[in-house]
Protein backbone atom coordinates (compact mmCIF):
# COMPACT_ATOMS: atom_id res chain seq x y z
CA UNK A 1 0.00 0.00 0.00
CA UNK A 2 0.91 3.63 -1.01
CA UNK A 3 2.10 5.78 1.70
CA UNK A 4 -0.45 8.56 1.57
CA UNK A 5 1.82 12.45 2.67
CA UNK A 6 0.26 15.01 4.46
CA UNK A 7 0.45 16.96 1.26
CA UNK A 8 -1.50 15.16 -0.83
CA UNK A 9 -4.44 15.02 1.95
CA UNK A 10 -4.28 18.91 2.29
CA UNK A 11 -3.98 19.17 -1.27
CA UNK A 12 -7.14 16.97 -1.75
CA UNK A 13 -9.38 18.36 0.92
CA UNK A 14 -8.20 22.20 -0.48
CA UNK A 15 -9.77 20.79 -3.98
CA UNK A 16 -13.31 19.07 -2.40
CA UNK A 17 -13.42 20.41 1.26
CA UNK A 18 -14.08 17.20 2.70
CA UNK A 19 -13.32 16.45 6.22
CA UNK A 20 -9.29 15.17 6.18
CA UNK A 21 -10.14 11.70 7.66
CA UNK A 22 -11.97 11.18 4.77
CA UNK A 23 -9.89 13.02 1.82
CA UNK A 24 -6.84 10.05 3.80
CA UNK A 25 -8.92 7.43 3.89
CA UNK A 26 -10.28 8.17 0.37
CA UNK A 27 -6.76 8.61 -0.85
CA UNK A 28 -5.31 5.35 0.53
CA UNK A 29 -8.71 3.64 -1.06
CA UNK A 30 -7.86 5.19 -4.51
CA UNK A 31 -4.06 4.11 -3.85
CA UNK A 32 -2.92 7.39 -3.30
CA UNK A 33 -4.87 8.34 -6.95
CA UNK A 34 -6.57 11.65 -6.53
CA UNK A 35 -9.03 11.51 -9.27
CA UNK A 36 -9.73 8.09 -7.89
CA UNK A 37 -10.30 9.50 -4.54
CA UNK A 38 -12.11 12.53 -5.44
CA UNK A 39 -14.66 10.24 -7.40
CA UNK A 40 -14.84 8.23 -4.18
CA UNK A 41 -15.20 11.64 -2.00
CA UNK A 42 -18.20 12.22 -4.14
CA UNK A 43 -20.20 9.03 -4.10
CA UNK A 44 -19.74 9.18 -0.27
CA UNK A 45 -21.33 12.92 -0.37
CA UNK A 46 -23.71 11.72 -2.42
CA UNK A 47 -24.96 9.02 -0.05
CA UNK A 48 -25.34 10.90 2.50
CA UNK A 49 -26.80 13.42 0.59
CA UNK A 50 -29.79 10.77 -0.18
CA UNK A 51 -30.56 10.13 3.43
CA UNK A 52 -31.13 14.09 4.24
CA UNK A 53 -33.33 14.65 1.09
CA UNK A 54 -36.44 13.99 3.74
CA UNK A 55 -35.78 16.56 6.39
CA UNK A 56 -37.45 19.53 6.84
CA UNK A 57 -36.48 23.04 5.40
CA UNK A 58 -37.62 26.13 6.97
CA UNK A 59 -34.72 28.79 6.20
CA UNK A 60 -33.39 29.86 3.11
CA UNK A 61 -32.91 32.70 0.68
CA UNK A 62 -34.34 34.43 -2.31
CA UNK A 63 -32.30 35.52 -5.04
CA UNK A 64 -31.99 37.25 -8.19
CA UNK A 65 -29.99 37.72 -11.26
CA UNK A 66 -30.16 39.86 -14.23
CA UNK A 67 -28.43 39.29 -17.61
CA UNK A 68 -25.61 42.00 -18.36
CA UNK A 69 -28.04 42.45 -21.09
CA UNK A 70 -30.94 43.10 -19.07
CA UNK A 71 -33.12 41.44 -21.21
CA UNK A 72 -33.81 39.13 -19.24
CA UNK A 73 -33.23 37.44 -15.38
CA UNK A 74 -34.73 35.37 -12.89
CA UNK A 75 -35.52 35.06 -8.68
CA UNK A 76 -34.95 31.52 -7.15
CA UNK A 77 -35.78 30.57 -3.57
CA UNK A 78 -33.31 27.96 -2.19
CA UNK A 79 -34.29 26.66 1.34
CA UNK A 80 -31.98 24.53 3.47
CA UNK A 81 -32.80 22.85 7.19
CA UNK A 82 -31.17 26.27 9.41
CA UNK A 83 -30.87 29.92 8.73
CA UNK A 84 -27.02 29.63 10.45
CA UNK A 85 -26.71 27.35 6.47
CA UNK A 86 -28.80 30.23 4.84
CA UNK A 87 -26.44 32.84 6.08
CA UNK A 88 -23.59 31.13 4.88
CA UNK A 89 -21.55 32.78 2.17
CA UNK A 90 -21.04 29.62 -0.13
CA UNK A 91 -24.75 28.44 0.29
CA UNK A 92 -25.60 31.69 -1.60
CA UNK A 93 -23.38 31.48 -3.81
CA UNK A 94 -24.97 28.00 -4.56
CA UNK A 95 -28.17 29.82 -5.03
CA UNK A 96 -26.28 32.40 -7.48
CA UNK A 97 -25.08 29.74 -9.21
CA UNK A 98 -28.99 28.15 -9.70
CA UNK A 99 -30.40 31.38 -10.45
CA UNK A 100 -27.87 31.85 -13.20
CA UNK A 101 -28.65 28.67 -14.28
CA UNK A 102 -32.52 29.72 -14.61
CA UNK A 103 -31.65 33.32 -16.55
CA UNK A 104 -29.89 30.99 -19.18
CA UNK A 105 -31.05 27.82 -19.63
CA UNK A 106 -34.49 28.94 -18.99
CA UNK A 107 -35.87 25.26 -17.34
CA UNK A 108 -39.44 24.47 -17.76
CA UNK A 109 -39.90 23.30 -14.03
CA UNK A 110 -38.12 22.39 -11.14
CA UNK A 111 -37.31 18.53 -12.34
CA UNK A 112 -36.04 19.55 -15.74
CA UNK A 113 -33.67 22.52 -13.76
CA UNK A 114 -32.41 19.23 -11.75
CA UNK A 115 -31.67 17.35 -14.56
CA UNK A 116 -29.87 20.00 -16.63
CA UNK A 117 -26.18 20.58 -17.01
CA UNK A 118 -24.77 22.95 -14.97
CA UNK A 119 -23.84 25.79 -17.39
CA UNK A 120 -20.48 26.72 -15.42
CA UNK A 121 -19.03 22.73 -15.62
CA UNK A 122 -21.45 20.65 -18.29
CA UNK A 123 -19.83 17.45 -16.49
CA UNK A 124 -22.33 18.47 -13.30
CA UNK A 125 -25.84 18.21 -13.24
CA UNK A 126 -27.72 20.90 -10.75
CA UNK A 127 -29.14 18.36 -8.87
CA UNK A 128 -25.24 17.09 -8.39
CA UNK A 129 -24.46 20.18 -7.60
CA UNK A 130 -26.86 20.62 -4.89
CA UNK A 131 -25.91 16.98 -3.34
CA UNK A 132 -22.64 17.73 -2.94
CA UNK A 133 -23.62 21.12 -0.91
CA UNK A 134 -25.85 18.37 1.30
CA UNK A 135 -23.06 16.45 1.54
CA UNK A 136 -20.67 19.80 2.71
CA UNK A 137 -23.60 21.36 4.84
CA UNK A 138 -24.90 18.69 6.32
CA UNK A 139 -28.20 19.64 5.75
CA UNK A 140 -31.15 18.93 3.15
CA UNK A 141 -31.18 21.92 0.62
CA UNK A 142 -33.89 22.17 -2.34
CA UNK A 143 -35.11 24.55 -5.19
CA UNK A 144 -38.41 25.77 -4.07
CA UNK A 145 -39.76 27.50 -6.49
CA UNK A 146 -38.10 29.93 -9.35
CA UNK A 147 -39.51 32.46 -12.28
CA UNK A 148 -37.89 33.68 -15.46
CA UNK A 149 -38.68 36.64 -16.72
CA UNK A 150 -37.76 38.24 -20.32
CA UNK A 151 -38.33 40.52 -22.74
Amino acid sequence: MKKIKIDEVKKLREKTDAPIIECRNALRQSQGDEKKAIEILRKKGLEKAGKKKERETKSGVVVSYTHADKSKGATVVLLTETDFVARNSEFQELAHEIVMQVTAMDPKDIKDLLKQNWIRDDQKTIQVLIDESIAKFGENIKVEEFKRFSV
